[in-house]
């Protein structure tokens, strides 16, 4: 759930007035949110969306997690263990819809059910009224081929910058909140959330705007 009062700084108004007076195309807007894992994205896009619609504007938020690939299939790759790493996703699938999302017009994309740890096909929708997609992910600022095609999508992008030992911390209480052991919570998010975190950190591209804050909690 949202806490508006984290929001209330001149660095978040300013950021929606900067997404606000982007200029209208024929397509859609498209903004993206990136920051490590537990950084707070989910957060801030789901701010960011709400934020817009209140000043007016036909605004969704998009998860990245739909396009995860199925067990089975990291399965036999051998990457079950690095699940959320950049190459446990259909990155290329993901870029396609980003591309065919900025056109405009209904697009039906998958979106990840954490309860059943699987992605499902279809279940989120926006409408060809939506014109700002606010499209939250891990990869969606990375350098690595080929999420850096969507360096062109963008029409603004946006960067959680959150203290490595924040992240370590969030993660760990992630799992500790799946009844994991406190050694077990440890070493999933040393083994491989902050593994994937320091690739987010490591291998950004630049964003529009940074914001540099351990405030906004993770979902």
């Amino acid at each position: 759930m949202l806490q508006p009062e984290l929001f209330r700084s001149a660095e978040f108004a300013d950021l929606i007035k900067k997404i606000l007076a982007l200029p209208r195309t024929d397509g859609r807007l498209m903004v993206a949110v990136s920051g490590a894992p537990a950084s707070g994205k989910s957060t801030l896009a789901e701010f960011i969306a709400n934020s817009l619609s209140a000043a007016g504007r036909q605004a969704r938020y998009v998860p990245m997690d739909g396009f995860h690939l199925d067990n089975r299939i990291l399965d036999a790759r051998g990457l079950r263990a690095r699940k959320g790493a950049p190459e446990t996703f259909d990155a290329d699938g993901f870029v396609a819809l980003m591309r065919r999302m900025k056109l405009g017009g209904d697009v039906v994309y998958p979106m990840f059910d954490r309860s059943r740890d699987l992605a499902v096909a279809g279940a989120g929708i926006i409408e060809e009224s939506t014109d700002i997609a606010v499209v939250e992910g891990n990869y969606v600022l990375q350098s690595e081929a080929p999420w850096s095609e969507l360096a062109d999508v963008w029409d603004l992008s946006v960067y959680l910058d959150v203290p490595e030992e924040t992240l370590r911390q969030r993660c760990i209480q992630r799992w500790l909140d799946h009844d994991h052991t406190p050694e077990a919570a440890r070493l999933r998010a040393e083994g491989n959330d902050m593994v994937n975190a320091k690739r987010v950190i490591e291998n950004r591209l630049a964003a529009d705007v940074t914001i540099r804050s351990d405030a906004v909690p993770a979902s």
